[in-house]
């Protein structure tokens, strides 16, 4: 300091610190507000990078699948849309149906690795938590900016995997519409982890540069020291003494994100991997025969009349430009028949291959001179209030392997399985494999 010059405290440096400041008393308050409270030894930038680096690459692989998820929907098409598609944001595109196991693979890793990154988050969180007690909250405009876009970002994430879980459970606690809720969560979660990026980029690589990348992972319990001071106040002032290193809350961490994908990975890869899938609710089916397989919705739980499906009742009404046909089961079976392997899979994350046996969407479009249209819309026996139609792209009905299924390996439908007759379409979400099909509707776009 020159002769003359005036000490400055350095939280009253600047006119905007200044205004901050005086919004909080300068004494934090006691508890977790004060920085002696937390005294874990390991805690420092380095520690919340190395986390963040898994934490990003498991949420990358969450994000983008769950986005291709939206798309696989066809939200453009007809009855698809749960999202507002005025406000939809540009990520849609006509989903492809090759190859067949593409919705399977794409919703099979969304789930699973959003499971395997829960013990991750969980330890990114303790590993900032004194970020989230900061005393001021913030000290400039801009920081205040920046702690509000990590909250946004903290508490889209806990939302986002906290309803995903219980999604994957059925388990609905909430008055809200997942499916809404869960989209519009996740782009406010990217836009906040890109903010965050942004702003922590230079602290990781700066931490990676004066510790290394690895180096600490090399030192033992007796070893294990606080890290250098850092700005953020993440290393506590007075530490206690460690008794875990930094490689034991990887591998804790890492032991509990293989935990929870041996518990539920089975159920999207199927075969003999599903017994293992011990959390998984598709693990296990009642029936050991050829519709031995998983079931979201039941005939009773969907409420379908039992008369609209008896063989002397049941009808199928097809529509197309040249004119309307009504066609009973027995009348199904006489058409053209053709068996396909194809998964069904669905959004929770469980998915399996079976042996279907049908008349080829396209046959049905030539009866009704619909083989131009540009989509089919299905509708099901279900009564209304629920989730009973759904439209196909002009792709989606006209691929060879796309069909009615009345059989699935070599037997008839059961009523579970949706009897007397159901869609069945490579690549598409289980929940637009309509079942308990009543109509048909090929149509041009106008």
């Amino acid at each position: 300091m020159q002769p003359g010059e005036r000490a400055v405290p350095a939280d009253d440096e600047g006119s905007e610190r200044r205004g901050l400041a005086r919004l909080f008393p300068q004494t934090p308050p006691p508890g977790p507000f004060r920085r002696t409270f937390w005294s874990s030894p390991l805690r420092g930038p380095w520690l919340t990078s190395i986390l963040g680096t898994i934490l990003l690459g498991g949420v990358v692989v969450v994000a983008t699948t769950g986005f291709l998820s939206h798309a696989a929907y066809n939200p453009s098409l007809g009855m698809n849309a749960i999202v507002d598609p005025g406000r939809d944001l540009p990520l849609t595109f006509d989903w492809p149906t090759s190859p067949s196991w593409l919705y399977a693979v794409s919703q099979g890793l969304h789930v699973n690795i959003g499971l395997a990154t829960i013990p991750f988050l969980l330890a990114k969180l303790w590993s900032v938590i004194p970020r989230l007690f900061a005393w001021p909250p913030a000290s400039t405009p801009a920081q205040a900016i920046e702690r509000t876009a990590v909250a946004l970002l903290v508490s889209s994430a806990v939302f986002l995997f906290a309803t995903g879980v219980a999604n994957i459970l059925y388990w609905y606690p909430f008055k809200f519409n997942f499916v809404v809720a869960h989209y519009w969560a996740a782009a406010v979660f990217v836009a906040a982890l890109a903010v965050h990026l942004a702003v922590k980029t230079p602290v990781i690589l700066r931490a990676y540069r004066t510790r290394g990348a690895l180096a600490p992972l090399r030192a033992d319990l007796a070893s294990t020291e606080r890290e250098p001071e850092d700005s953020d106040g993440l290393v506590a002032e007075k530490p206690a003494d460690p008794t875990i290193t930094r490689r034991g809350v990887l591998a804790f961490a890492g032991g509990g994100a293989l935990l929870l994908l041996v518990a539920n990975a089975g159920q999207s890869i199927g075969g003999p991997l599903r017994s293992l899938a011990f959390l998984a609710p598709r693990r296990q089916v009642a029936d050991d025969g050829p519709n031995g397989f998983p079931v979201n919705k039941t005939f009773r739980g969907a409420g379908v009349p039992e008369q609209a499906v008896g063989a002397g009742t049941y009808r199928l009404m097809l529509r197309g430009d040249g004119g309307e046909r009504e066609l009973s089961r027995q009348d199904l079976l006489a058409l053209t028949q053709r068996t396909q392997s194809l998964p069904i899979a669905c959004v929770e994350g469980w998915s399996t291959t079976q042996s279907w046996s049908g008349v080829p969407l396209s046959e049905l479009a030539r009866l009704v001179g619909a083989e131009e249209a540009d989509e089919v819309f299905v509708e099901s026996l279900q009564p209304r209030g629920v989730l009973r139609e759904s439209t196909l792209s002009r792709d989606q009905f006209r691929d060879e392997r796309s069909l009615l299924a009345l059989r699935v390996n070599g037997s008839d439908l059961s009523l579970d399985h949706g009897f007397p007759a159901r869609v069945i379409v490579p690549a598409l979400p289980g929940v637009h494999n309509t079942k308990w099909v009543a109509a048909m509707t090929f149509r041009s776009r106008a």
